[in-house]
């Protein structure tokens, strides 16, 4: 008993210690603390303003990402992978945040040119503008928070993002003590998001960034040239990927109807949160891939990439189960009877949760690997599918679910043509690919059907109960031979 008592205390020692454990649990709860009053701030902003101007505002904040997108000219991975093989740190990270700096003024001002060049209503005009000027904090923060990951210090980053999301709820919370316009509103959000930046830079950034380092560091612009040309694949991957779903807002405003950008952004904002796990946990992940992938024997490398994969499969699964047994109940308590159907258009949404967590990982493995071109080009092809069938299908169709398809189909694309390419250097064997998509198919398509003669809580905790049970016995199982060897 004793020896099992100690055995159970060092794993759990080691598990603390663990630095994909330590700052992706971090990250989890902080992005749990941040969606729930983001998520709150968006569900009072849905209850008081009516669906028209709720739309325009999400018109606004959607042209504000699409832009941020591209502002940043994708270099954040770059940084990471850069910082942790170069000797000279303080040169690059002052070359790197003042080019985002550059950045971000540059791209406001195409914020404002979309502005006039897409809406002709000059209400929608303000907003983008207002919202716009974002663009330049979000790039600043967005290299301070490049820097965390890098230092695997984001608890910094998760802190002032946490305190920035209760300062936004507490705006929204606002609004049932003095009811005011949604221009009022947007100006409040910026002064939040200056707030913000200034907490980055004076706690966030470990001293390592400061007004005084970046006046005196030179970056020119044939710098700024060079390095987008040497690094362009790295400006397209971190784009596309929010194009593929801001576009979507701007082509159902163009359209359908303000009722349908409102179903739509509802439907995004919960799919945001399912997005919160891998997406934190990616953070930490992708920096532990280039340290395995530099090691000369690969076979750690091997070995944590396919447990990572287990995990975003199962998470995949069991967020697609979760929202299709659960949404047409929680969605009307959250958001009221004006959207009483929205379940419907989620659980469509939600099959891209499928292959999303899993395209992620396969993306970061290929960045690890230098092949940022071939990842480039699957999303450009991506991007392609997806637009040519919403634009199709919207115009000959005009309905909501095929905007949710065109994402699933892009994804689905982008997943299959990762495969391939891992395939080819090996990474990967061709069963295991088959597994991925059988499994998926077999599991979500049984689920599906056993949902319309079993009740929906009683399958969904069956299910998952199983599920692990099988999945981690079936792993110590495994690992009982080699066990049985030693002893």
């Amino acid at each position: 008993m004793k020896l099992t008592y100690t055995s159970l205390i060092q794993k759990v020692s080691n598990l603390f210690s663990n630095k994909l454990f330590k700052n992706s649990s971090w990250g989890i709860i902080s992005q749990m603390s941040q969606t729930l009053f983001l998520s709150l701030f968006f569900v009072i902003l849905a209850r008081k303003y009516p669906t028209g101007i709720f739309a325009k505002y999400i018109v606004a904040n959607a042209i504000y990402q699409l832009v941020t997108a591209f502002s940043t000219m994708g270099l954040s991975q770059w940084f990471i992978r850069e910082f942790i093989h170069t000797e000279d740190k303080d040169s690059l990270i002052g070359k790197f945040i003042k080019m985002q700096i550059y950045f971000g003024l540059i791209f406001y001002v195409i914020n404002i040119g979309l502005a006039f060049l897409i809406y002709g209503d000059q209400f929608t005009r303000v907003l983008i503008i207002l919202l716009g000027v974002n663009v330049i904090f979000d790039n600043l923060i967005n290299g301070i928070k490049s820097l965390n990951i890098a230092n695997f210090e984001q608890k910094k980053t998760f802190i002032i993002l946490t305190i920035e999301s209760v300062l936004k709820f507490a705006a929204g919370c606002l609004l049932y003590i003095y009811p005011f316009s949604i221009i009022t509103l947007s100006v409040i959000l910026i002064a939040i998001r200056f707030l913000s930046l200034n907490l980055f830079l004076n706690f966030g950034s470990s001293n390592l960034v400061s007004i005084k380092s970046l006046w005196h560091c030179s970056v020119t612009y044939f710098d700024m040239k060079a390095l987008v040309i040497m690094n362009w694949a790295f400006v397209i991957i971190g784009g596309v990927s929010i194009i593929n779903w801001r576009m979507s807002n701007i082509i159902i405003s163009k359209v359908l109807t303000a009722f349908d950008v409102a179903n739509y952004e509802i439907s995004f904002k919960i799919f945001s949160i399912a997005q919160i796990l891998p997406v934190v946990i990616s953070t930490s992940v992708f920096p532990l891939l280039v340290k395995h992938y530099a090691n000369p024997e690969k076979s750690d490398f091997f070995a944590f990439y396919k447990k990572v994969h287990m995990y975003y499969l199962l998470f995949g699964l069991l967020s697609y189960t979760f929202i299709y047994s659960f949404a047409g109940t929680l969605i009307p308590i959250a958001f009221g009877n004006t959207y009483l159907n929205n379940a419907e258009y989620t659980r469509q949404m939600f099959l891209t949760i499928l292959v999303f967590p899993t395209a992620l990982l396969q993306a970061n493995v290929l960045i690890a690997m230098k092949l940022e071109k071939q990842d480039m080009l699957f999303n450009i092809i991506a991007l392609v599918v997806n637009l040519s069938m919403c634009l199709l299908g919207v115009l000959y169709i005009k309905s909501l679910s095929i905007v949710n398809y065109s994402i699933f189909a892009s994804f689905l694309v982008f997943h299959i043509a990762q495969d391939v390419l891992l395939l080819r250097k090996k990474m990967v064997a061709l069963v295991s690919v088959f597994k991925f998509y059988i499994i998926t198919a077999v599991f979500i398509g049984g689920y599906i059907l056993l949902s319309k003669v079993v009740n929906g809580y009683l399958l969904f905790a069956v299910t998952w109960i199983t599920t692990l049970a099988v999945t981690f016995a079936g792993k110590k199982m495994q690992l009982l031979p080699a066990k049985l060897k030693t002893a």
